[in-house]
C-alpha cells in the first residue's frame, strides 16, 4: 500500500476474532477501528474437538464486507491467527474440519516422534518449547491414523483463509515456525526432518515473508464483498502473537513483553534463536518474528481459565458478570494452595476427563494403538505413564509426552547473547523507534 491508505486486518484468536480497519495518515499517524467481532467456539463431535472453520470463514467474509462498505477504496487485507492447527486438502477440497489443539489426540504422535528423533535433537533443529500439540506431533498422529493418505497439502488457519480468498497456497514464517518443521537456523522447511518423520514433503506450501503480496481476491469473493477485483491480500505476521509483538514500541534493549490472551506469552525479542541447554531445560521457545527477528519466550496459561469459567456458567444458564466473578474469587480463603494453572485437567474444554493413556504393553510408539480420527469410535490415545517412560516425574520435558505443562523451573539468568545486526541494532526493540 502507499504511505497513506486504509487496510483491513483480520485477527483470529483461540476464543474470538475481529476485523479491523487500520488507517495510515500521510504524516505517519495510525488509527484502528473495529468493524466486526465474533466468538470462535469449538465444536465437539463424535470423533473429537474441532474448529468451526467454515463458520469462522463466514464471520471473516461478513467482517470484510462491512470493511469494504465503510472504506470502498480499501488498499489490502491481511490475516493472522493462533498457531499450531491446520487443515488437510486434496486439490481444493478440505478433508474435514481442523482439529482443535485441545483435542486429546497427540499422545501417539509424540511417542512416534520420540522414537525417530530425540527431544534434544528436535530442540536443536526447531528451537521449540516441547508441547504435545505442536504441529509435527499432530501430523505424526495423522500419519499413524492414515489421515495423510491422499492429502495433497497442509494449510494452517491463516493460510487456509487466504487460500479461500485468493486461490494461492503459501505459508508465512512466523506461524510456520510453530510447526516444529522449520529449520531454526536456515528459516526454511527442514526437509531432512520431514523425511525422518515419514511425512510427505509435498504437504508444505512455499514460504513468503510478511509484506509479500499473496494475490488479488478471486472474482467470486470480490463480488461477494462488493470489493474491487484488484483488492489484494498481503502476508502479515500470520501468528497473532508475532503481529502483536511487532507493534510493541520496545525502545530499550532490556525490554520484555507479556502478550496476554487465551495464552500468555512472556519473552524478549532477539536477532538469533537461543538453543542452549539452559534454554531447553527452562522449556523456552524460539519462534519466528517479523523482519527476521526471534521471539524468545515461554507459553504460560493466560485467560483461558477465566473465559472457560464464564462460558461454562453461561451454558448452564447462570448469568455471569465478570467483575462479580473476580470479586468472588478474591474472597476465597488464601490458606489453600490453588491448582497449578497448567494442569492438563484444566486445559480441556468443559474440564472433561482426559482419555487415559493406553499402551500396548511396550514402550515403543509402534505398539501404541492409533485409530483413524474419522471412525466413529476413533481416538488416538496414549498413556501418561508410557509418556513418562525413561524419565522421572520431575523431568521438565514431560509436557512433550502427554502432559501440557510441567510447573516451570527457574529461568536461566542468561539465555544467549544479544548480537548486533548489520545496522548495529541489539535485537530487542530498536526497530520500533
Amino acid at each position: 500500500m502507499n504511505a497513506a491508505g486504509t487496510v483491513a486486518a483480520v485477527d483470529l484468536g483461540a476464543s474470538s476474532g475481529r476485523v479491523m480497519l487500520g488507517r495510515v495518515g500521510g504524516s505517519g499517524e495510525l488509527s484502528v477501528h473495529p468493524v466486526a467481532r465474533f466468538a470462535n467456539d469449538p465444536v465437539r463431535t463424535i470423533d473429537g474437538l474441532h474448529w468451526n472453520i467454515l463458520g469462522l470463514y463466514g464471520h471473516v467474509i461478513g467482517g470484510l464486507r462491512a470493511a469494504v462498505a465503510k472504506e470502498p477504496a480499501l488498499a489490502s487485507i491481511g490475516i493472522d491467527s493462533w498457531a499450531v492447527d491446520y487443515a488437510l486438502l486434496r486439490g481444493d477440497r478440505m478433508l474435514g474440519n481442523p482439529f482443535h489443539y485441545r483435542d486429546e489426540l497427540t499422545g501417539a504422535g509424540v511417542l512416534a516422534t520420540d522414537d525417530l528423533v530425540t527431544p534434544e535433537e528436535l530442540y536443536a533443529r526447531n528451537g521449540l518449547q516441547l508441547l504435545p500439540f505442536n504441529t509435527l506431533f499432530q501430523l505424526a498422529a495423522d500419519r499413524l491414523a492414515g489421515a495423510l493418505d491422499g492429502a495433497g497439502s497442509m494449510l494452517r488457519v491463516p493460510n487456509l483463509l487466504t487460500f479461500w480468498l485468493t486461490g494461492r497456497r503459501v505459508a508465512e514464517p512466523t506461524n510456520a515456525s510453530t510447526t516444529g518443521l522449520l529449520d531454526v537456523r536456515t528459516g526454511g522447511w527442514d526437509q531432512d526432518l520431514l523425511g525422518r518423520l515419514d511425512l510427505p514433503r509435498g504437504l508444505l506450501p512455499p514460504l513468503v515473508d510478511a509484506g509479500t503480496r499473496i494475490g488479488d481476491l478471486l472474482p467470486a469473493v470480490a463480488a461477494d464483498l462488493g470489493a474491487a477485483a484488484a483488492l489484494e491480500v498481503v502476508a502479515v505476521g500470520s501468528h497473532d502473537s508475532a503481529s502483536a509483538i511487532v507493534a510493541v514500541p520496545m525502545t530499550s534493549p532490556d525490554a520484555a513483553y507479556i502478550s496476554c490472551g487465551t495464552w500468555s506469552l512472556v519473552g524478549i525479542e532477539l536477532e538469533s534463536p537461543v538453543l542452549t541447554v539452559a534454554s531447553r531445560d527452562a522449556n523456552c521457545t524460539s519462534e519466528g518474528g517479523v523482519d527476521g527477528r526471534e521471539r524468545f519466550l515461554r507459553n504460560v496459561m493466560g485467560l483461558w481459565l477465566l473465559s472457560e469459567s464464564i462460558r461454562t456458567r453461561e451454558r448452564a444458564g447462570t448469568p455471569c458478570d465478570l467483575p462479580d466473578l473476580l470479586a468472588a474469587a478474591a474472597q476465597l480463603p488464601s490458606g489453600r494452595r490453588p491448582p497449578f494453572p497448567g494442569a492438563r485437567r484444566l486445559a480441556v474444554p468443559d474440564h472433561r476427563p482426559v482419555p487415559r493413556a493406553r499402551a500396548a504393553g511396550a514402550a515403543h510408539a509402534s505398539r501404541v494403538r492409533a485409530q483413524h480420527r474419522g471412525e466413529p469410535r476413533g481416538r488416538v490415545r496414549a498413556h501418561r505413564a508410557v509418556g513418562r517412560r525413561a524419565v522421572g516425574n520431575d523431568d521438565p520435558h514431560r509436557a512433550s509426552r502427554g502432559w501440557w505443562f510441567a510447573e516451570p523451573p527457574a529461568l536461566p539468568t542468561h539465555c544467549g547473547p544479544r548480537r548486533p545486526d548489520r545496522a548495529g541494532r541489539t535485537g530487542r526493540g530498536d526497530r520500533h523507534r
